[in-house]
């Protein structure tokens, strides 16, 4: 499979019991060379109190799981890509502890 689309939701958790902001998705996903590339469209427009609040979490760490209807999930890093609701998401690696 070179390409998926379908629907996930984009979840932003502030520890492992906290999830202040959940945003349905439609997503589609395309195996490259050198991985994966992934662009999301936030299904409808978020009333004016969600895209205040959606930013806000974008600017605390835009670091989001994405889960998928179909019961998996990723950590994905999430950036605005332009009008509409458009967002590109790539595989969010986490650092490397300082002193390992």
């Amino acid at each position: 499979m070179d390409t998926y689309e379908g629907s996930a939701r984009l979840e932003w958790w502030a520890n492992r019991s906290t999830s202040p902001g959940g945003y349905d998705v439609r997503v589609t996903a395309c195996a490259t060379r050198s991985g994966w590339t992934c662009d999301a469209v936030l299904e409808g427009p978020l009333p004016e109190d969600h895209q205040e609040g959606f930013g806000g979490l974008m600017q605390i760490d835009p670091v989001f799981t994405l889960r998928f209807d179909e019961g998996g999930e990723i950590l994905v890093n999430v950036v605005t890509a332009g009008h509409g609701g458009r967002l590109a998401l790539t595989a969010h690696e986490p650092a490397e502890p300082v002193g390992s």
